[in-house]
């Protein structure tokens, strides 16, 4: 169990780059993740780490003995979780992190479905439109919007959510009701920027199967999911967003779809988790029930 440990620390510290994330990760104090690192080397015979003041990396024997390492851990876990296979013995604790436009009731209430399955499982919900390192900060999974970028991350394709284009009544009585893309041009928008650029995001129509991009003047710039819509309902311009974000206010009313003839593609939604660190039984068991049930959460917004 000693040697196990040791693998686990290593892998923990190739991960972070960090003597003092690793210990906080694993809720031990650092000089023993330090005494645990200098053993496991002078049993091996061989330096693992370069250290520096600000960051540790693996050595080129580092990089060789983590890949098996890994491989070890995985193997374990698998066995492990032949023991565990029934969803009352899954526990232990859960974080996962949510774009804002996506914590609405309907995701709320399936995530207490999930909770009644799974009762010993630890939940912790972060809610973020930013990107996040889930390795630094402690994340087991995460669900996002849009195309992945290139990651170390694993991605599974959980379902994709349509998009509209809406406005108040009260903003479309003072502008006007758009009948073309072309009457965009005098109209002004709610802009979202994410990033220290403040560089608006684009916005795409689907014109005959194809994508067209439009960038629009800005009655108001944000970068957050809530104010976003916010600034929509107070009638600041035209806003994009995901139907499940606004479902509420289209069906009463207090938003009103636009160009509907225009409407963008959907965007993929995905679950990411860490490639580097062995699946917990209880990541798995998030991964699994999300992907099978996502796409039911919403039956008008959500699709597969």
């Amino acid at each position: 169990m000693e040697l196990l440990q040791s693998l686990r620390v290593f892998a923990r510290l190739a991960d972070l780059g960090s003597f003092t994330k690793t210990a906080n990760a694993m809720q031990i104090n650092r000089p023993h993740v330090t005494h645990i690192i200098q053993e496991l080397e002078a049993s091996l015979g061989v330096r693992l780490f370069h250290r520096t003041t600000r960051k540790v990396i693996l050595t080129a024997e580092g990089e060789a003995f983590y890949g098996r390492v890994t491989d070890i851990l995985n193997d374990i876990a698998e066995a492990t979780s032949l023991f565990s296979a029934n969803d009352e013995n899954i526990c232990g604790r859960l974080r996962i992190d949510l774009p804002v436009a996506l914590a609405q009731s309907c995701f709320m209430a399936s995530l207490r479905d999930f909770n009644r399955t799974y009762p010993d499982i630890s939940l912790i919900l972060g809610v973020t439109d930013r990107t996040i390192d889930l390795i630094a900060e402690g994340v087991d999974c995460v669900v996002r919007l849009g195309e992945l970028p290139n990651t170390s991350m694993v991605g599974r394709r959980i379902g994709m959510a349509p998009l509209i284009t809406c406005a108040s009544p009260g903003y479309l009585l003072e502008f006007g009701n758009p009948a073309t893309l072309d009457e965009l041009a005098r109209h002004q928008a709610v802009n979202y920027f994410s990033g220290a650029s403040r560089k608006p995001l684009e916005w795409r129509f689907l014109v005959n199967g194809k994508e067209r991009v439009i960038n629009l003047r800005s009655g108001i710039l944000v970068n957050d999911s809530a104010a976003y819509i916010e600034a929509g309902l107070a009638g600041f311009g035209i806003l994009q967003a995901l139907g499940v974000s606004v479902d509420h206010h289209i069906s009463s009313g207090a938003l009103v779809e636009v160009l509907p003839q225009y409407r963008p593609k959907p965007r993929p939604i995905s679950v990411l988790y860490p490639s580097r660190m062995h699946l917990a039984p209880q990541v798995r068991a998030f991964v699994d029930w999300v992907t099978e049930y996502f796409p039911a959460l919403h039956g008008n917004w959500l699709e597969t």
